[in-house]
Order: structure tokens, then C-alpha cells, then sequence
């Protein structure tokens, strides 16, 4: 299938299911479909749909190496129960070592940009290996998280990465998410009962209250957008 253009590959799924999109992409696009979970909400509503399918599509993580054990947890939780195979990526070793014997363990907390250069080293470069050579990547990404995300489209290409990217959830609801994951018994971190709802490593995450923004709880101290880098147009 011929990708290049996004409006004829709207069209061509105009009236699939989410199930059935997925199911089209990993056909026409065989073994370059690729999917990247951080086992937030989200992604687990997408692992249990390529699971209950046995789609051929690759499912993969990156590992930062500053992770909660909560999120080792639900990781191990779903490879037990679908059965399945998630490919991990790790940050380059000798990056990591030359950033914490030259700015510390901590250095993230100091200023944007060395937060920036953590995430890069930790989630971006990890990234760029994971995308490369395939043609799909799908996102667990909705448009609701942040106010950066409200002009992203069902399908867009991620000229950073060379890649389109499928957002499926794009339009749901967090209750949308939520009622899934119940309904389905489908694994689930367990700080998200704890006022966590968007997670990534843990000095860099904190829960939320009742009136924040749910994605107030990522990069705490800062002012900017908050974004890492991975999902930047």
C-alpha cells in the first residue's frame, strides 16, 4: 500500500471499527506496523486489542532505566496474560554515563533544557532505533491529555520520525478509556488509584489533585508545554 498520502488512507478506513483499522494496517503494511506502549491507560486498551486479535504487529517499550516498579509490574502483568512478546529499548549506556558523570543523577530538575537532554538521551534516541524502517508507528496518544495534542489527526505523518502515525484513541474520553480497561479486566498500573494518571519515570512524576490538569503531574516544575519530545510535530 502506497502511504504517501493521507487523505486516501482516511478514506480507505472512513468506516472501519478501531479493531478493523488495525487489523487493514498490519495486512497492507506487513511487519512495518509498530506500536509503542508505556503501559499508561491507553496503551493498554491498544495491547488488549492487537492481543484479542493476534495482530502482526510489534508491540515495544522503552526503558528508561528510571521506571516505578508499579510500571515493571503491569508490564510483566501483560506479557503474562496475552500471552505476547513486547520489545524493549534501552538508552545508550555510554550516553547515560557521560550525562550523570558530567551533570549528575539529577541534573533534569535544574533547567528545561537538561530535562530536555535526559529525555532525549532516555526516550528519543531509543525512539529514533524503534521507528526506524517501519511505516506505521500507532500512538496511544488523545486529544484530551494536553492542549498541545488537540490539533493532532486520526493519521498524520511525523516528519521528525519519516513515519505515519495512527492515533486510534484520538477522540476518546478518559471514561471511555476507563470503562474499557474495567470491562475487558485488562491490566492496569496501579497509580492510577493513587492520583497518577499520566506516568513516566519516577522523578519525574507525581499525582495529581482533583482539580489539576491530568497531565499536571509530568515535569511538575516547569512552566513550558511539558512535552519530552516524542510526540512533537
Amino acid at each position: 500500500m502506497n502511504i504517501a498520502s493521507l487523505k486516501t488512507l482516511l478514506n480507505r478506513t472512513a468506516t472501519f471499527s478501531l479493531e478493523e483499522t488495525l487489523a487493514f494496517l498490519a495486512s497492507e503494511c506487513e511487519d512495518k506496523v509498530v506500536f509503542s506502549t508505556s503501559f499508561g491507560q491507553e496503551d493498554q486498551v491498544i495491547t488488549a486489542i492487537i492481543a484479542k486479535q493476534n495482530l502482526p504487529i510489534t508491540i515495544f517499550t522503552l526503558d528508561t532505566g528510571r521506571l516505578f516498579q508499579e510500571t515493571y509490574d503491569v508490564f510483566h502483568k501483560t506479557m503474562t496474560k496475552y500471552k505476547i512478546d513486547i520489545k524493549t529499548y534501552f538508552p545508550e549506556a555510554t550516553a547515560v554515563e557521560e550525562l550523570l558523570n558530567e551533570k549528575g543523577p539529577n541534573s533534569f530538575y535544574e533547567s528545561v533544557e537538561n530535562r530536555k537532554e535526559c529525555c532525549f538521551i532516555r526516550k528519543v534516541a531509543p525512539l529514533t532505533k524503534a521507528l526506524k524502517g517501519n511505516s506505521v508507528w500507532i500512538t496511544g496518544l488523545r486529544a484530551e491529555q494536553s492542549e498541545n495534542r488537540n490539533d493532532l489527526d486520526l493519521f498524520e505523518y511525523d516528519s521528525k520520525f519519516d513515519i505515519i502515525k495512527f492515533n486510534p484513541l484520538l477522540k476518546w474520553t478518559l471514561k471511555e478509556v476507563e470503562d474499557y480497561l474495567e470491562a475487558n479486566n485488562v491490566p492496569q498500573n496501579t497509580l492510577h488509584k493513587k492520583g497518577f494518571f499520566s506516568i513516566g519515570c519516577a522523578p519525574c512524576t507525581r499525582a495529581i489533585a482533583d482539580d489539576e490538569d491530568i497531565r499536571a503531574g509530568r515535569w511538575w516544575w516547569e512552566s513550558s508545554h511539558k512535552e519530552c519530545g516524542l510526540h512533537q510535530k
